[in-house]
C-alpha cells in the first residue's frame, strides 16, 4: 500500500480515474497499525479497480487539517476528486469493502 505525501495527493487521489480509499493514520496509533494488514490485503484485491493509499497525519499535517482529521484511523473514500464517504476507527474489512463497492 502506497503512502502519499501532500505533493502527490492531487495527482494520486483528486485526479484518480478510480475510487480511492485514503487511510489517514499515524505511526503511534495502535488501531491504525491493526488496520494496516487489512488495507494491504484490500489494496491487492482491488488493484486496477480502486486505489488504497495511506497518509501519515504527522508528515502531512496540511492534509489532516484540510480534511478535518480529528482522530485516527480515519478512512476517507474519494470518488471523482471529492470525498464520498468516511469511516473513523478500526473496522472489519467487510465494512470497508461494502462502502468501496458502492463507488465502483
Amino acid at each position: 500500500m502506497k503512502q502519499v505525501k501532500s505533493n502527490e495527493f492531487q495527482m494520486e487521489v483528486l485526479e484518480s480515474k478510480v475510487p480511492v480509499l485514503v487511510d489517514f493514520s499515524a505511526t503511534w496509533c495502535g488501531p491504525c497499525q491493526m488496520m494496516g494488514p487489512v488495507l494491504e490485503q484490500m489494496s491487492a484485491e482491488y488493484e486496477g479497480k480502486a486505489k488504497i493509499l495511506k497518509v501519515d497525519i504527522d508528515e502531512s499535517m496540511d492534509l489532516a487539517q484540510k480534511y478535518q482529521i480529528m482522530s485516527v484511523p480515519n478512512m476517507i473514500f474519494f470518488k471523482d476528486g471529492a470525498p464520498a464517504d468516511a469511516v473513523v476507527g478500526a473496522v472489519p474489512a467487510a465494512y470497508l469493502k461494502e462502502k468501496l463497492e458502492k463507488l465502483l
